[in-house]
């Protein structure tokens, strides 16, 4: 939730200058950078979670609101895991804002529609469906994702009070223990249970969110 809540507005406001303010000749250079960074290897963002916003946290921003932190937190996991799922997402909302015919956009200029509302009462409407489909595919990463959280989260098995504290997800979980604790059964069970836990939820919340994307693609169909 953290992740999505930073990266979606800065996903959406980037896709809408991308597509309908920024000169064309702009798409030369924007897309091949969103390409990059959409490859890099989730390790890169981990090692730069650690040197970089682990030590801001632990230094400048936790005394301000906790007497001590490691900066190995709740935050600096949903940072990394928010600046990871960007780059996807401002291609996915690129490649929906394109779609949108153009059609639309020249009728609400006809009627004096201004850039701003063409954007946000036609084109995010219209794309709507669009976008909530885009955002559960980035929750599904981020529901999965194991190295670059692991190396940020803290690793510390008690449920966090604030972001200030550290976490334990369950697919760090797995990857920390799974290979050191094989031979012993009952832990082997603890973690394969812990596996189908996170295969349960993410089932269930796909689910859900295609029933909300029908719900949606009615409400706002044009």
């Amino acid at each position: 939730g953290l992740a999505l809540l930073i990266a979606t507005p800065f996903a959406l406001g980037s896709a809408i200058f991308m597509t309908e303010i920024s000169p064309k000749f702009g798409e030369k250079f924007y897309r091949p950078v969103i390409q990059i960074f959409a490859g890099i290897p989730s390790v890169v963002f981990g090692v730069w979670g650690t040197l970089i916003i682990v030590p801001w946290i632990a230094d400048k921003l936790g005394p301000h609101f906790v007497e001590y932190t490691s900066g190995y937190t709740v935050l600096a996991s949903g940072i990394v895991l928010g600046v990871m799922i960007l780059p996807i997402l401002v291609s996915l909302f690129i490649e929906i804002f394109t779609i949108v015919p153009q059609d639309y956009r020249d009728a609400a200029a006809s009627l004096g529609a201004t850039k701003w509302q063409i954007s946000t009462k036609v084109i995010l409407r219209k794309s709507m469906p669009g976008i909530i489909a885009a955002v559960v595919l980035a929750i599904s990463k981020v529901f999965g994702e194991t190295i670059a959280v692991l190396m940020v989260c803290g690793n510390y098995a008690e449920i966090p009070h604030s972001l200030f504290d550290p976490c334990y997800p369950l697919p760090a979980l797995i990857a920390n223990n799974y290979g050191e604790m094989l031979s012993l059964p009952l832990y082997e069970s603890a973690l394969m249970f812990a596996a189908f836990i996170l295969f349960f939820i993410i089932l269930v919340f796909n689910l859900a969110s295609r029933m909300m994307l029908q719900h949606v693609e009615k409400k706002f169909k044009l």
